[in-house]
């Protein structure tokens, strides 16, 4: 797939709805940025593009909102992105930019979006600064951040005997923030953190962190790293039998890594995550029709789901707006609404852009346990979204103090 090229989206198009004045409604062209080509094309890539062309067309007719989608490798570079955003907005008439997972690339196409007035929704996003220090008024949070996964998971393992950690950091905004928010977490239920190792992202050769995570003689080893990291830091620690001694706490782990590793290397391993393609009923027939629609045939992960959900709350609410012109405008449109789906079912959006609903606590199955391909995971525990998310009052975002 060219990842330039406009997706027409079937039915959606066959058609342009009209206003009630009689004049064809602009259609809402949707850019989704991420990583295509790199660490993370599994983890969000073309899977992103499929989940938002599911929810057009499951609502872009039906709702009267013509919708265009067009696609983008920012290649994990904030510079890439900025220029990105600049040239979408100012040239090819985009109107909203979603996904965005790389937390300096999401911050930098914030910022421009800001500038522009001009929508954006982070599914793949992380970093939990997105609604705290540098929360805008044109974004909005969907799917996860640092603090409920790193919250959640921090003080589930530590109650669970986890009491010292070492972390091995991804070295950006995404990690940083990742062990930020687990460290506060383990030692508030009693735990100790030891120390940190911190890695470029795109890292081949994880001996050396390891080794310090080794010698730390730490129970738990954080590892705050996401994609195609985290599986590399995975098996190199099971080459070094780093897991036989060490529990290994893969904060961002999630569906799309397991067929990578297998399941034997994430025995006794507990995620957090917003969706699981096995679920409930809803979330098995998304999962039905995006492994049908995806060139590899992959089941969806949470980010996926997100970028679904989101497309369908934003079609919603341009069907009230008819315009997505003015970027404010339409997130306070969106944050108005409660939101609905089949797959994260009923939840809100706070003044701050933080999408609101429950977590969940998933436990790797044996491979005894697995009835087959893609079989990896089982809930054990649900979280309230008011658990799982950072408090309002403790995000320090500029615009809900004044």
């Amino acid at each position: 797939m060219d990842r330039r090229q406009v997706l027409v989206l079937g039915s959606a198009f066959a058609l342009a709805p009209r206003v009630a004045l009689g004049e064809e409604l602009k259609p809402l062209k949707i850019g989704v940025m991420n990583d295509m080509s790199s660490v993370y094309a599994d983890y969000q890539g073309v899977g992103s593009v499929i989940g938002a062309k599911l929810a057009v067309d499951d609502y872009s007719q039906k709702l009267g909102v013509p919708v265009e989608i067009v696609s983008a490798d920012h290649q994990n570079k904030p510079d890439v992105g900025g220029a990105i955003a600049r040239r979408w907005f100012d040239e090819e008439g985009v109107d909203v930019i979603m996904d965005l997972p790389n937390s300096s690339v999401a911050l930098a196409v914030v910022n421009v979006a800001t500038e522009k007035n001009k929508a954006v929704i982070g599914s793949g996003a992380g970093t939990s600064a997105l609604t705290g220090a540098k929360c805008s008024k044109i974004f909005i949070h969907w799917t996860y951040d640092t603090y409920a996964l790193g919250h959640s998971l921090g003080k589930a393992l530590t109650e669970q005997g986890g009491k010292t950690w070492f972390f091995i950091t991804a070295d950006y905004a995404f990690g940083k923030d990742l062990e930020g928010n687990c460290a506060p977490a383990v030692e508030a239920a009693g735990g100790k953190v030891l120390g940190e190792a911190r890695h470029p992202i795109n890292t081949a050769d994880f001996s050396s962190y390891l080794l310090q995570a080794q010698a730390s003689g730490a129970d738990v080893i954080g590892l705050a790293n996401a994609g195609g990291d985290l599986n590399s830091c995975i098996k190199q620690a099971a080459e070094f039998g780093v897991s036989k001694k060490q529990r290994l706490a893969g904060l961002i782990l999630n569906v799309t890594n397991i067929p990578a590793l297998g399941l034997e290397a994430v025995q006794n391993s507990t995620i957090c995550s917003g969706f699981y393609w096995d679920m409930n009923d809803g979330a098995r027939a998304f999962a039905k029709r995006f492994q049908a629609a995806h060139p590899k045939k992959m089941m969806p992960n949470d980010m996926h789901a997100g970028m679904y959900s989101a497309t369908a709350h934003l079609i919603k609410a341009m069907a009230v707006t008819k315009s997505a012109a003015d970027g404010v405008k339409l997130i306070d449109q969106m944050k108005a609404m409660p939101t609905d789906d089949p797959l994260f079912g009923k939840g809100s959006i706070r003044i701050d852009g933080r999408k609101l609903h429950p977590m969940y606590l998933l436990e790797a199955k044996t491979p005894a346990e697995s009835k087959g391909e893609w079989d990896y995971f089982k809930v054990t525990a649900t979280i309230k979204p008011e658990d799982a998310f950072r408090p309002l009052d403790k995000g320090g975002c500029p615009f809900v103090k004044a």
